[in-house]
């Protein structure tokens, strides 16, 4: 069985920190965080989703790593971050406290950056909007291949109709404790067919299945419960920044419609970008698109904003 918990060569494998430090959230959480590319750069924060890790990240890093200060951090009880202690651990409201602990202990007070958001990283960055914290520190916002509400019930996972019957299978998978087990050849081809696009490249497709089967399955566990009750949808209209909205059309796990109910609803919204073919896996599956967004968005907003707070 391997231990691997990402892959080690190739454009997916994440590069060395230039620093790392740990972050302390309300309830005394302990997060861990890396820090990439030069001081002095256009700040970018790196929230991942549900299973994942800072490597997750690992292109967006690369590509963004010689000119931006990249900060990555894991999600609590994902990489080297600490696993709640009790259920009360796991919940929309500890993300975003997550999330605002980071931005205090990376940023300097008042300044801006952008914050990119996969999946439950997403709905971290929706649940935090309002917070004073995430408004003192963000400039604009990408949410990737995430949603707001309905996620079981909508997910196309199980290839049924629509309906209770999918919703209770869905909702039995999703919450499964059972262990990933090792990187098997068939774990492959259910983690391909599950979270990513059918035309996904084996690199792409093995640097997922390393980090998804990294996943401790109790922390798996403790935020499928936490995804199935999930309802942001009142927080998606406090986001009160720029935000841009990218998604997979062959999306399975937050398919499509999400997406476009997201650009609709929120009250700066960028637009929609639909990335044909793509699965749920945005950042792996169509690097330099996610990166491309991310960069767009740091050259008009994080400059834009240290101008203006230069000349008040």
């Amino acid at each position: 069985m391997s231990r691997l918990t990402h892959v080690v060569d190739g454009p997916y494998a994440p590069p060395a920190a230039a620093r790392e430090l740990t972050a302390v959230s309300a309830d005394g959480a302990r997060l861990h965080i890396e820090v990439h590319g030069p001081d002095d750069a256009p700040a970018v924060v790196l929230a991942h989703g549900w299973t994942c890790s800072t490597a997750f990240w690992a292109a967006q890093i690369r590509a963004l790593g010689a000119d931006h200060r990249v900060i990555a951090y894991d999600q609590r009880g994902h990489g080297r971050s600490a696993a709640p202690v009790d259920r009360d651990g796991y919940s929309t409201r500890a993300l975003a406290d997550d999330l605002e602990a980071v931005l205090a202990a990376t940023l300097a007070p008042g300044e801006k950056a952008v914050v990119a958001g996969h999946s439950m990283g997403g709905m971290t960055v929706m649940a935090a909007g309002g917070r004073a914290g995430f408004q003192e520190h963000v400039a604009a916002v990408l949410l990737c291949s995430t949603g707001s509400s309905s996620l079981v019930a909508e997910s196309l996972v199980v290839p049924l109709r629509a309906g209770r019957l999918r919703t209770r299978v869905t909702r039995s998978v999703l919450g499964s404790r059972a262990p990933l087990g090792p990187v098997t050849p068939m774990a492959r081809r259910i983690l391909k067919y599950a979270t990513m696009g059918p035309g996904s490249a084996p690199d792409k497709v093995e640097a997922c299945a390393r980090i998804v089967h990294a996943c401790p399955r109790d922390v798996r566990f403790g935020w499928s419960h936490v995804l199935d009750e999930l309802q942001l949808d009142a927080e998606l209209r406090e986001l009160m920044v720029p935000t841009a909205v990218v998604a997979g059309t062959a999306d399975r796990l937050t398919p499509v419609v999400h997406a476009r109910r997201i650009a609709v609803a929120l009250p700066e919204s960028l637009g929609l970008t639909e990335l044909a073919g793509v699965g749920h896996m945005t950042p792996v599956e169509a690097p330099e698109a996610v990166t491309e967004r991310i960069r767009e968005l740091a050259g008009t907003y994080v400059q834009v904003n240290s101008q203006m707070g230069e000349g008040a």
